[in-house]
């Protein structure tokens, strides 16, 4: 109930849950919340912001966005894993949060499919007529080269089967929509349109990043229907993708 605060907050990592890939592994999704209205936090890799055991570095965020972040990325573990936890630790403003991630059966999700009214994520793909992915993000989904201060044209062609949320039409999000951010990288990404529109028929979606600074970048993409963020608490239906960037 306190007053929302513009900086100095801390960042809370999010389990979103758990769920078992076709060869028997397993894959945690997880997210974050950013408590600032508008401050955005880089923390590296390393003693304040770690994942053990196995870590420090899981793959996880080192650029934070404001607010809450839905599967932002994962973390495969063997099918043997068991009883055995992950635990993840963020220090941001001096503040200190630490989530622990496991196979606990009640949060088991499904984030291809919302089960009550069989809706499924958005679809993407890096070629025209190429070949779709969706949900929760896989290693690097396509990868590019750029120079400083130089624009990165980035296009996607983007698709949804259209399941329409129940509710009146003045208060759903759009059909189909998404969010370009930096994941990862030394240097800050300007984004021309971070929210690029989705043309239609064909879906195609572009716009440029320019990076002030060399070095190896990630950068997410968050595809969202008209469930809207975080799928209204379901965990489904959205879809992030990783791309990486090698700035010269």
């Amino acid at each position: 109930m306190e007053p929302l605060k513009e900086t100095g907050q801390g960042i809370t990592p999010a389990y979103e849950g758990w769920y078992q890939n076709p060869d028997g592994s397993y894959t945690l999704l997880v997210g974050y919340f950013n408590r600032n209205l508008k401050e955005t936090l880089e923390i590296p890799v390393g003693p304040n912001n770690r994942i053990d055991p196995g870590g420090p570095d899981r793959g996880q965020p080192t650029s934070f966005q404001t607010r809450r972040a839905w599967g932002v990325f994962t973390i495969t573990v063997p099918k043997d894993f068991g009883k055995s936890k992950l635990v993840w630790t963020l220090i941001a403003n001096g503040h200190k949060a630490s989530v622990p991630f496991h196979l606990d059966p009640l949060w088991v999700v499904n984030p291809f499919e919302e089960p009550a009214v069989k809706n499924t994520p958005p679809s993407y793909t890096f070629e025209e007529n190429g070949k779709k992915s969706t949900g929760p993000p896989r290693g690097i989904a396509k990868s590019y080269e750029a120079r400083v201060d130089e624009p990165l044209t980035l296009t996607l062609w983007a698709s949804d089967e259209a399941h329409t949320e129940e509710g009146p039409a003045a208060f759903r999000p759009p059909p189909l929509s998404l969010t370009w951010s930096k994941f990862r990288g030394p240097g800050s990404v300007a984004f021309a349109n971070a929210k690029p529109d989705v043309a239609k028929p064909d879906g195609k979606a572009s716009t440029t990043a320019t990076f002030s600074s060399p070095g190896e970048y990630v950068l997410r993409v968050q595809l969202n229907d008209s469930s809207g963020d975080g799928g209204g608490g379901s965990q489904c239906c959205w879809t992030n993708a990783h791309v990486k960037v090698t700035v010269r």
